[in-house]
């Protein structure tokens, strides 16, 4: 253990620069679009109202990536709410089980007028690996009207802020 400890001394810090690696580039540019987009578009923050209707959580990892100061997502005037009365913007992850079918029905029906719908992640897209069981409806768009797919498994948060951007623009 001491050799490693005298390596890692010697060694000291090492650090790439800021803005190398394929990821770092092209995030920023992303992050200042939907920035722009919003407040062209919007006027406003955008409200969103994430419902997890039955997934294993990766979505919901990559979405709280969305609020670190990497993304900061707040910043940019997306704002994650808890009342489906404050939100603009619905995002469902995982298949829809049979028991959160209501719990969804009714935050969907509590949204104010224009109400958008995006399904994150394979499982939300079409039922993903539990497409066909007996515990879920499906894919979202089995029970709500469904604007935006963003599929993967999980999708990067590069990938839901794009399709973030993508429903702001559709909006318009």
């Amino acid at each position: 253990m001491w050799h490693i400890l005298r390596r890692v001394a010697r060694t000291g810090l090492v650090q790439a620069a800021p803005g190398e690696g394929s990821a770092t580039a092209e995030v920023p540019a992303e992050r200042d679009d939907l920035d722009l987009e919003l407040r062209r578009l919007l006027r406003r923050a955008l409200a969103v109202r994430v419902v997890d209707a039955g997934s294993c959580n990766g979505c919901e990892f990559e979405l709280g990536a969305l609020s670190n100061p990497y993304y900061n997502l707040e910043g940019r005037g997306v704002h994650f709410v808890a009342s489906p009365r404050h939100a603009d913007l619905l995002l469902v992850t995982g298949p829809v089980s049979l028991h959160m079918r209501e719990a969804l029905l009714r935050t969907y029906e509590a949204m104010p007028e224009p109400r958008l719908v995006v399904a994150v992640g394979d499982c939300a897209v079409c039922g993903g690996e539990f497409a066909g069981s007996y515990a879920v409806c499906g894919g979202v768009e089995q029970v709500l009207p469904v604007d935006l797919r963003i599929a993967g498994c999980p999708p990067s948060p590069l990938q839901v802020l794009q399709g973030l951007l993508q429903a702001v623009r559709g909006r318009a």
